[in-house]
């Protein structure tokens, strides 16, 4: 059963895990492991190959809505760094919390599955990246804007809005969208919700694309580079 003062954090969109020093518990092997929740919704970690005593970076993937892990990590896969962790949570709902009303269950989960891989493997602290497609970057974008003492960096593809319950910290942003996009168009989101960020003081790199609801390879790999940049 979680504490009072979990549950509180959770329903401000508050995480309260945060890397160590040293691991505390076995690492998995390399390769694709359920996070083990024991719940019909679950989720992803892809362990990478030689992960050892050295600090790696860890990406977080949120899916959109109606979505799941195998499907977002179909997304960024391919562009996340190969000496990184990714983490790929899914929804206790059809999408996430915050979209269905307010905060709890899925920063709960999150805070869950974000305290294993930091028992188990030894994370830099200064390359935590909160990602997310549609829904799900509205909902990273949201989190890491209330959370930026844990995530140093935000990746929104193609995000609807952003409702942060606080701001805490200064996490860096890419946001890309796409000019063709029917599901969620660019008028109404990314050129609405960047020029917010930038006015609250925040980094954003942001990319549009002649394209629709999609997450072009190339500006997957462009977020992560940020990584390397620091």
């Amino acid at each position: 059963m979680r504490s009072g003062t979990a549950r509180d954090g959770a329903a401000r969109g508050r995480l309260r895990a945060r890397p160590g020093a040293a691991p505390e518990e076995p690492a998995p092997a390399p390769g694709l492991h359920p996070i083990g929740s024991g719940q019909r919704r679950d989720g992803l970690l892809r362990v990478p190959d030689g992960a050892g005593d050295a600090a790696v970076p860890l990406v977080v993937m949120l899916h959109g809505a109606g979505g799941d892990a195998a499907g977002a990590l179909r997304l960024i896969e391919a562009a996340v760094p190969p000496g990184a962790l990714l983490l790929v949570p899914e929804s206790r709902g059809p999408t996430w919390d915050v979209i269905m009303g307010s905060y709890g269950p899925d920063v709960g989960f999150l805070d869950a599955a974000l305290g294993a891989v930091f028992r188990r493997h030894r994370v830099d602290a200064r390359r935590v990246a909160l990602a997310g497609f549609s829904d799900g970057a509205s909902y990273a974008l949201s989190l890491a804007l209330g959370n930026g003492d844990l995530f140093t960096h935000a990746f929104g593809f193609s995000p609807g809005f952003i409702a942060p319950a606080e701001q805490v910290g200064k996490p860096d942003f890419f946001v890309s969208h796409g000019v063709a996009d029917e599901v969620l168009p660019i008028d109404a989101c990314s050129r609405r919700l960047v020029p917010r960020l930038r006015e609250a003081g925040y980094a954003v790199r942001y990319c549009e694309f002649p394209g629709g609801h999609s997450v072009p390879g190339e500006l997957a790999a462009e977020a992560m580079e940020m990584l390397a940049e620091g």
